[in-house]
């Protein structure tokens, strides 16, 4: 099987789960716990948490300790507008995940926000003038991605902080594509709020971190025992927090090489698709974009068809966010960059992992260009 749908999920690091197994097995104790156990428990949290901001360039109090990115992004979208007494206007961009855009629909039904799309262009890209035009003096929060998880484009989100900041506004980027392939340092990034998920780095699903700089107000979504600086309530997923930190560590020592490596793996695999393969259709950025990622459209054909013509070729993708699978609804990613819906139910996307080989590629090349054939002769 050729998996390349890391996008979706990568497979947990073997040291990852090392990690963690002695805090589902002997060392079991709750970190608020006043006895040897719970102190035990207390310190490898407390070590996941300088892990994780020793690779996001934070102080370990900013890390906050999550389900994963869903609650992550829930958290900033709506614990920051909600703390921020500027005004009760968000702004995110239209091909964020769904994480963000229906937090940000949360905060506009429950609770009074005006909530604006800031326009991208036909990459799916957020460019500074765009987000000026949209930026007013009560806009409290703007949200933007640092990667996009469908398409692979790669937001200036440097530029944007800095014209969010400029008109007073707060700034948080969704990294959960960006980790292990791009530097996510929240000081570099010039952001308040940063959203990680541990499942797109080798650690378990549903683990993951929100960083917030400092003591930027953030009002919980979970409220209990005031676990986390009384940030997010709930007992501490040790087990979780000390595997997502080691995968995270792991992941950013092998940064560099691998997005080396794995970019031009996929420049050899989009040039064998764009021979044996002439009507597919690239969509992104064609040049800032995640190293592995790269989705196409397929005129004439049905992406769902496509996708089962590929695994039955031993050849695993996905249309899109694994979020959305099964919907009938187009890719909003792709209809925000002006595709036509029904050219976007086309869409497939291919993203490949650090271990991926050029057998890899070669093979997926290969299967999706008689995946397409396939296809064609059936709606033929």
């Amino acid at each position: 099987m050729i998996f390349a749908d890391h996008a979706a999920t990568t497979p947990v690091r073997r040291e990852a789960v090392e990690a963690m197994w002695p805090f589902l097995t002997g060392a079991f104790g709750n970190p608020s716990s006043r006895h040897g156990l719970g102190e035990e428990a207390a310190r490898a949290l407390a070590w996941a948490r300088d892990e994780v901001a020793a690779v996001v360039g934070c102080r370990p109090g900013d890390v906050v300790f999550t389900s994963g990115g869903t609650e992550a992004d829930n958290l900033a979208v709506k614990g920051l507008a909600l703390a921020n007494p500027r005004g009760r206007h968000v702004v995110v961009s239209p091909v964020e995940h769904e994480a963000v855009i229906a937090a940000a629909d949360a905060l506009r039904r429950l609770h009074g926000f005006e909530v604006d799309e800031v326009e991208v262009d036909a990459t799916g890209m957020v460019t500074t003038a765009a987000l000026e035009r949209v930026i007013r003096p009560d806009t409290a929060l703007v949200s933007v991605q640092l990667a996009n998880n469908e398409v692979g484009t790669v937001n200036p989100v440097a530029e944007l902080a800095a014209a969010a900041h400029a008109a007073g506004a707060v700034m948080h980027t969704d990294a959960v594509q960006a980790a292990g392939w791009l530097p996510v340092s929240i000081g570099a990034l010039g952001v308040d709020a940063l959203s990680l998920a541990g499942h797109k780095v080798g650690a378990p699903k549903g683990t993951g971190a929100l960083v917030v700089r400092g003591r930027l107000p953030l009002e919980p979504v979970l409220h209990g025992g005031g676990q986390e600086r009384g940030r997010r309530s709930g007992t501490e997923n040790v087990a979780g927090a000390v595997a997502f930190a080691t995968a995270l560590r792991l992941a950013e020592a092998d940064r560099a090489d691998a997005a080396a490596r794995v970019a031009a793996l996929t420049e050899r695999f989009r040039a064998r698709v764009a021979s044996t393969v002439p009507t597919a259709t690239p969509t992104g950025h064609p040049d800032r974009r995640l190293p592995g990622t790269v989705s196409y459209v397929f005129p004439g054909t049905a992406g769902e068809a496509v996708l089962l013509e590929l695994e039955r070729r031993d050849v695993v993708v996905s249309s899109g966010s694994a979020c959305a699978a099964g919907s009938d609804e187009p890719s909003h990613v792709l209809t925000a960059m002006g595709f036509d819906p029904d050219l976007a139910r086309t869409a497939v996307r291919f993203s490949f992992g650090a271990a991926a080989t050029e057998a890899d590629v070669d093979g997926a090349a290969a299967a999706l260009a008689d995946a397409v054939s396939a296809v064609r002769d059936i709606v033929r």
